[in-house]
């Protein structure tokens, strides 16, 4: 897959003018499905910022044919519209693209069904960290200390939910992280996911500016961040085969990494953190690159 090759794709996908707001990391990501998968492909999209990226009616802000359902059904209902286009002897590639909380939180358990059941459907994640559409509320993948209007003083005191790693030990054939900063290695990923039969999911990281408080001609530049400073890991496990994805390689060495507070003082919601606070997200970030290392390593060593 190149850029070339993604510019020269007739389906859009997104249609210019819609109702996202500006710098929106989603409308990025959707345009690279629409570019990678072509017309064959059919959303089923949770209760989100999609439902309204997708145009008031009477008009259209996606080409996509949609499914718009409530927030804990997505990956069922991809399920059995997967099978209704099979018994038809149709091959549309059902695709659910979901936010944080529609995968993670309130979605989890027909996430988690359709996973255990291998159905034919790929799940991509667009994580914002936070149920942007309703207000800037906590989720279970919010970054811990990040200000939320359901955590407004000192930030989220929990942890954050690896999403990606709970669905991994699903033993589901196809997973992967990516970056709406690096749309080659995301289309790669979606044209792999594709070509598997059975359950995918692609978790993307997605920073929104008025969530995560920055402007928004600098979306880009923060999601390249968090993959220079090691806070996003970009890696790809396909049926036995874990590897880091060349654009994270990099950052395994700590050395190689930009400053953790470059990344985090762009956004207004680690305004308020402390020295200790940041050497703290640090330590986390630390401990994940260890998982994620020694997961290549196992992966590497069991084949």
């Amino acid at each position: 897959m190149s850029i070339q090759r993604l510019a020269l794709s007739k389906f859009r996908g997104v249609i210019p003018g819609n109702p996202a707001c500006s710098g929106c990391p989603h409308n990025i990501g959707l345009k690279i499905v629409g570019k990678t998968i072509g017309d064959k492909v059919i959303l089923v999209v949770p209760a989100g910022c999609t439902s309204i990226i997708s145009g008031y009616w009477p008009r259209s802000g996606l080409e996509f044919p949609i499914l718009h359902v409530p927030f804990a059904s997505a990956a069922a209902v991809a399920s059995g519209l997967k099978a209704a286009l099979e018994s038809r002897g149709e091959n549309g590639v059902v695709v659910v693209w979901s936010g944080d909380g529609g995968a993670a939180d309130i979605g989890f358990a027909t996430l988690s069904g359709a996973a255990v059941r291998n159905d034919d459907i790929l799940v991509i994640v667009s994580d914002n960290e936070a149920y942007m559409n309703t207000g800037v509320q906590a989720s279970g993948t919010t970054t811990w200390k990040a200000l939320t209007t359901t955590s407004p003083v000192i930030g989220k005191t929990e942890e954050k939910k690896d999403i990606a790693l709970i669905m991994l030990l699903h033993k589901v054939p196809y997973v992967a992280t990516a970056s709406i900063a690096y749309p080659t290695d995301l289309a790669e990923k979606i044209e792999r996911a594709v070509s598997i039969r059975g359950f995918k999911l692609i978790h993307l990281h997605s920073p929104c500016p008025p969530g995560w408080r920055f402007d928004a001609d600098k979306t880009i530049a923060i999601a390249k961040l968090a993959i220079e400073t090691g806070a996003w890991i970009l890696w790809e496990y396909n049926n036995g085969s874990f590897k880091i994805s060349p654009q994270s390689k990099l950052y395994a060495d700590k050395s190689k990494r930009k400053p953790l507070s470059e990344y985090l003082k762009m956004q207004g919601r680690f305004m308020h953190l402390t020295d200790e606070d940041i050497r703290g997200i640090e330590n986390k970030i630390d401990e994940n690159w260890k998982l994620i290392l020694e997961l290549e390593k196992y992966y590497s060593t069991k084949r």
